[in-house]
């Protein structure tokens, strides 16, 4: 009986805090479409300790790498230019290669297998969900929105102002669950 009290205790010790903060976790979600107006993704957005894991999953997309950016406004209009730019409050240099960069709305190549889908899970620092995460990055949520978008071709990481990547083949509004 002591035995079973005492795991039961270390249990609740082991447990209680990741239930806590999986309770505090603030979340987004964004639907991906191409230019048709056809859902060909999702992506999800978790707000952790240090920065945002992003899960992407999309299908129907031409295979090869892809630029994806956070764009800073939360608009797909048909050709996807509303989004506007990348989330870039510092008006530093885009591109992860980029000794001046790179901007909060950079993130590595998007990889689409032959078959036209991805799952795909980045991580970055230089976003938050909704501005209350450490250090007070951009928020996503924030009065605009912002949008994740995929480009026609792969970001080459230097290139100014996008890195090559070309024109905007997906975007997706990221809002509340």
């Amino acid at each position: 009986m002591k035995a079973l009290l005492v795991a039961a205790t270390v249990l609740a010790l082991v447990v209680s805090p990741s239930a806590a903060f999986a309770s505090k976790m603030t979340t987004a979600n964004a639907e991906i479409v191409n230019a048709a107006g056809d859902m060909v993704g999702k992506a999800v957005f978790e707000q952790t300790p240090t920065g945002v894991l992003i899960f992407v999953e999309a299908r129907d997309l031409p295979p090869g790498p892809h630029g994806i950016h956070l764009h800073a406004v939360g608009s797909c209009t048909p050709d996807f230019t509303a989004a506007a730019g990348h989330i870039n409050p510092g008006k530093v240099a885009h591109g992860l290669r980029h000794p001046d960069g790179p901007d909060n709305g950079d993130l590595p190549n998007l990889y689409v297998a032959a078959d036209g889908t991805v799952q795909a899970e980045f991580f970055t620092t230089r976003v938050s969900v909704s501005g209350r995460a450490r250090r007070r990055r951009p928020a996503l949520l924030d009065e605009n929105g912002s949008a994740i978008v995929i480009h026609d071709m792969p970001d080459d990481h230097m290139s100014q102002p996008i890195g090559g990547a070309g024109g905007r083949i997906g975007c997706g509004v990221v809002k509340r669950p």
